[in-house]
């Protein structure tokens, strides 16, 4: 089965104090959820904090980039090693990386390639912008990111996949769940062209963009929808544990798996 995720990315917020004071919010409200994988994504500078905040809980720390090189003359970089050294899960391009830092799908594949190799387990995102969706390309432009982003990718055991409209990212206008979940079927799809039936069965992909404790509900009871990765609510601790206290009621109504089954 597809264990659900609640992601959240913290983006370019926080100090490394108040990091450590919204994780000590979430430790107290997240603890006992125990069936929903369950990441933070704090600016670099407090990863190493972070870290050190989250032990003895099972809540997972993550990345917001990376160089694709190991190492090398890239001042102001941050190579897969590195991140690798303090995190499980690395977010990878991202609409804001593509938009303003020129991220095309040839960098976001080698980046892929990279966490792969150093052991990270990538959230790769994809989305179309407002002008794409209005004029029905949004499985046009959801399908060449997908193929170009995974273009001689071998290795999917690890990949997250989030499903992130670029007119709904910060906006506060967030899309529907119907059209999300058949969007996220025809991801679904394409992972099952570019490797087999199985394993894309096993992917989750995650919708994000504007998600709220008040409409992630929407989204999660959706069949192809594994989750959320969450920009600016996740800076809001009570949102956040109530988006995962809902994903674990929704998806484990009656029967919670036991620890056993939990595959972290």
């Amino acid at each position: 089965m597809r264990f659900p995720i609640i992601a959240g990315n913290w983006k370019m917020n926080t100090t490394v104090t108040e990091a450590i004071e919204l994780v000590g919010q979430l430790r107290k409200g997240i603890s006992s959820a125990f069936s929903v994988e369950v990441v933070v994504c704090p600016p670099f500078v407090s990863l190493a904090a972070v870290k050190e905040a989250l032990k003895g809980t099972s809540i997972k720390l993550g990345a917001q980039n990376l160089h694709f090189e190991d190492k090398g003359a890239y001042t102001g970089e941050v190579s897969p090693l590195m991140v690798a050294d303090l995190c499980e899960v690395i977010i990878i391009g991202h609409s804001e990386r593509r938009q303003y830092f020129g991220e095309t799908g040839e960098i976001v594949n080698k980046k892929i390639g990279a966490a792969l190799r150093a052991g990270l387990k990538p959230i790769l995102c994809i989305g179309e912008k407002l002008e794409d969706n209005e004029a029905g390309r949004t499985a046009e432009v959801v399908t060449e990111q997908l193929r170009s982003s995974l273009a001689g990718i071998d290795v999917f055991a690890d990949l997250v996949v989030a499903y992130e409209p670029i007119w709904a990212i910060g906006t506060g206008k967030a899309a529907h769940g119907k059209p999300v979940n058949e969007t996220a079927a025809l991801i679904r799809r394409i992972l099952t062209e570019l490797s087999n039936q199985e394993t894309a069965d096993s992917i989750r992909i995650l919708y994000g963009g504007s998600v709220t404790a008040e409409n992630i509900a929407e989204f999660l009871e959706q069949s192809e929808i594994d989750g959320a990765l969450v920009g600016g609510a996740s800076l809001k601790a009570d949102q956040f544990i109530s988006m995962v206290e809902q994903a674990e009621y929704i998806y484990f109504p009656n029967n919670p798996p036991t620890k056993d089954l939990i595959p972290w």
